[in-house]
C-alpha cells in the first residue's frame, strides 16, 4: 500500500472510527464539548493530509498522454 493511500484513509478512521471511542462531553476543549472538538479537528486534519496526498502525487498530468 503505498504512502498516498494510506494518508487517505486516515481521515475516515479518524472521523467515523475515533467518534465512537471519543462520544463524552468531559473535558472542554476551547470551549467545546471533547466530540465536537474530535470532528473539528478531523476536518482540518483532513485539509492538510489531502494537501500532503497532493504533493505526494506524481501523476499530476504533466507530461501524461491521453
Amino acid at each position: 500500500m503505498k504512502v498516498k493511500h494510506a494518508l487517505g484513509a486516515l481521515p475516515f478512521i479518524g472521523m467515523l472510527g475515533g467518534v465512537a471511542f471519543v462520544n463524552r462531553v468531559e473535558p472542554y476543549v476551547l470551549g467545546m464539548p471533547f466530540v465536537l472538538f474530535w470532528i473539528v479537528m478531523w476536518v482540518v486534519l483532513t485539509s492538510l493530509i489531502m494537501l500532503a496526498v497532493n504533493k505526494l502525487d506524481q501523476s499530476d498530468g504533466k507530461g501524461e498522454k491521453p
